[in-house]
């Protein structure tokens, strides 16, 4: 097995877009995967994904990296569950990866930690999978998907948010962040694609703005934060009292109510309840993530007349400190369990480091 094996030839991009053309033009199909709810985003966008992919690579090869990009994400969205907190079907996103939404963030760093390191984890364990099938039936295919995989999770080990590799971090010693700044314009340096280079420095360039933010900029004042969300309120009765319907630049401070639910390991959402007396409004929000509230304002009114009725829509205004931001206690892990990551941390990047090496040696790579 010395020879540099021969992957499979790579198909017309022409052809592979109309076929996928064809079969997205299916509105029954399309519908069908729709009906599926989650998973009916994550199907389009993988088609969407392999076909961007497809058009500068063989397709079974494209196919494979996909489906290894899927487990890694469902790696994430495993531990996720096992920790009670809600994420959305993985949204793949051409020449940039996947993701996953999460409905309610973590509320310590052990929590972080263990979702972001599921996600190298799963998707080393698939790469090995798929090596070892390239092993046994002496495929180049798989065993450049194997590579790619191998090569992948490594990169997104690198100590930088939003890789996994910083939320790693979180559990070890931030001062591994540090390193992921430095370590960060280095892998930039060393990249030769120009595409590469713009993509990965702008995941850099939030990183230290991020970094800056949470350790110079608010070092020594809490960080506000401000988040928008819409309520349409029933105002029928309002015309019957005459009274004064507010137009569209009003804007007045409400009165609030916030608590957290707890639920199990990880703490539950919370939930922000605001009141408008005068026109009997209350509206519900949930906040992205555990913190202080400040201020909630009504910022715009707009006046709806729909065939149920008269309506008022209310753009509401949040504004909050993130309890990360005010208090460190976020970052407050065990010894034990710092060790425990920084050792997985370690032998997966090693691991990954090894099997990279071994393929090398087959001349895959």
């Amino acid at each position: 097995m010395d020879e540099k094996r021969n992957t499979s030839r790579k198909k017309s991009p022409l052809a592979i877009g109309g076929f996928l053309a064809v079969v997205l033009s299916q509105g029954k199909l399309l519908l069908t995967a729709l009906k599926f709810g989650k998973v009916g985003g994550a199907i389009i966008s993988m088609f969407v994904t392999i076909w961007a992919y497809a058009l500068l690579a063989p397709l079974p090869f494209v196919i494979g990296i996909v489906l290894l990009i899927l487990i890694h994400e469902l790696g994430h969205v495993l531990a996720a569950r096992m920790k009670g907190l809600p994420v959305s079907a993985p949204v793949f996103i051409p020449f940039v990866g996947a993701l996953i939404a999460m409905k309610k963030h973590p509320t310590n760093a052990a929590t972080e930690a263990f979702i972001g390191i599921a996600g190298p984890i799963a998707g080393t364990l698939g790469g090995v999978a798929v090596f070892g099938l390239g092993m046994y039936f002496d495929s180049g295919v798989l065993l450049s998907v194997a590579y790619a995989s191998f090569y992948l999770n490594l990169i997104n080990l690198l100590p930088i948010h939003p890789l996994d590799g910083g939320r790693i971090a979180t559990a070890v010693t931030r001062w591994l962040w540090l390193l992921g700044l430095i370590g960060g314009l280095v892998f930039i340096w060393y990249l030769d694609q120009p595409l590469n280079k713009l993509l990965f420095f702008v995941v850099w360039a939030m990183f230290a703005w991020d970094l800056y933010k949470k350790f110079v900029r608010f070092r020594h004042k809490e960080e506000r934060v401000t988040v928008s969300t819409r309520f349409e309120h029933p105002a029928n009765h309002l015309l019957g009292q005459s009274y004064v319907i507010p137009g569209e630049n009003h804007m007045r401070e409400l009165d609030f109510a916030t608590y957290s639910d707890i639920q199990g390991a990880a703490d539950g959402r919370q939930t922000i309840i605001m009141y408008w007396q005068g026109i009997g409004f209350e509206g519900h929000a949930y906040m992205p993530t555990q913190s202080l509230i400040r201020k909630v304002q009504v910022v715009k009114v707009d006046r709806l007349e729909k065939e149920n009725g008269f309506f008022l829509g209310l753009q509401v205004q949040v504004e909050y400190s993130p309890l990360a931001a005010v208090n460190d206690s976020y970052y407050e892990v065990p010894t034990r369990t710092r060790w425990l990551f920084g050792t997985a941390y370690l032998a997966l990047a090693l691991f990954l480091l090894y099997m990279i090496r071994v393929v090398h040696q087959i001349g895959i790579a």
